[in-house]
């Protein structure tokens, strides 16, 4: 197994859609000695179990379910998708497990509400022999897959675009920031904040930092209210937000609070809303994450787990990330992108992921972004 060097290119990254299985035989794919699998065919089909965690954010209804499905109709025609949604609760996930597994579920693709938690529903499976793909959250009990991105590398981007842009504005050697991360219960939260701080400790202050349960903008919105009274809105030089829809609340507080000239915010997942905040001045950055590469590599895996084949990786190729455990996953592992409103047509308009009508709406038409999308012809 090789491990991942240097940083895949977008252009790698696309290529590397393409799947690539190798066939080992008829035994079974036992990457962690827990899951038997590997008893099923592409020919026949199976079926998989595909578990989301939540739909606040909107990545997943809107682009991972559907990317997802579309892969596995490629790779497996006959094969079922029985498909759940967690809504941000760890109960409700384990019992759509549990319902699948009694089901007859071949393989599980689980996005876990809450990692550790998790680690009950990896272990139902294996005492099954049903092995277990962790998507975008490393689930702990296991796992015999892992795909997502380089995490710790999001929070580093972010910090660097941050910083950045405060180098911009000049907001010199004393400018105070606020960071709010996110939930606490999502592992991929931890090394968001722990990249980010690896840039900005020591470069600004760090003026009040909150960790945010369920990513939850509303709860973004009430530790912005917070920071402000304690820190002072003049005296706020920028925020670490994790994600875009904690952005969303941040602004609001901001805008409450009677600030009209917003500090540079970070933010992630490229949401629509996000892009139009970016666009607007509102929103400095988003990261921009290629979700399809990471769904098609999740299918990829599923069916080579269920059919005891090896999947390799193909063009970004496998590393491996150990769990809480100690357990080395094979795990495939995509960068994130940085998003300004410079990047905004060469990256989601030029992947097709959103269009100039779809970002233009009226409420954005006046922005210098829309203008010469319109001055152009929308080219």
């Amino acid at each position: 197994m090789n491990k991942r060097s240097g940083s895949a290119s977008r252009a790698a990254v696309g290529a590397a859609a393409a799947l690539v299985l190798l066939a080992t035989g008829c035994g079974a794919v036992t990457t962690n000695g827990a899951a038997e699998g590997g008893d099923n065919s592409v020919e026949e089909g199976f079926s998989v179990g595909l578990l989301l965690p939540e739909s606040k954010t909107a990545r997943y209804e809107k682009f991972d379910r559907p990317y997802f499905e579309e892969a596995l109709a490629e790779l497996c025609a006959e094969c079922d998708l029985l498909y759940q949604n967690a809504d941000q609760e760890t109960a409700k996930q384990q019992s759509q497990a549990e319902a699948m597994l009694t089901d007859g579920v071949d393989v599980l693709v689980l996005d876990a509400v809450d990692s550790a938690a998790a680690a009950t529903i990896v272990t139902q499976a294996q005492n099954q022999g049903v092995p277990v793909v962790a998507y975008d959250r490393l689930a702990e009990g296991g796992v015999d897959y892992y795909t997502s991105f380089d995490n710790r590398r999001v929070g580093e981007v972010q910090a660097e675009s941050l910083l950045e842009a405060l180098e911009a504005e000049e907001a010199g050697d004393d400018a105070q920031i606020v960071m709010i991360n996110g939930s606490p219960t999502d592992p991929n939260a931890g090394d968001f904040k722990a990249g980010a701080h690896e840039v900005l400790d020591g470069q600004v202050e760090i003026a009040a930092e909150y960790d945010t349960p369920d990513w939850s903008p509303d709860r973004a919105q009430t530790q912005m209210d917070q920071a402000i009274t304690s820190v002072g809105a003049d005296d706020i030089a920028g925020v670490y937000s994790a994600n875009d829809g904690m952005s969303a609340g941040i602004v609001a507080a901001l805008k409450s609070a009677g600030v009209d000239d917003l500090p540079p915010i970070t933010g992630q997942d490229a949401e629509i809303a996000g892009i139009q905040r970016v666009i607007a001045g509102e929103q400095y950055m988003t990261i921009y994450k290629m979700i399809r590469p990471e769904a098609e590599a999740a299918a990829g895996m599923a069916v080579a787990a269920a059919t005891g084949e090896e999947y390799d990786g193909g063009e970004i190729g496998l590393t491996e990330v150990e769990d809480e455990a100690g357990n080395a996953i094979p795990s495939v592992l995509i960068d994130p992108i940085a998003v300004t409103a410079d990047e905004v047509e060469e990256t989601v308009i030029a992947d097709g992921v959103y269009t100039i009508e779809e970002i233009c709406t009226d409420a954005y038409a006046d922005t210098d972004f829309c203008t010469e999308a319109a001055g152009s012809g929308g080219e």
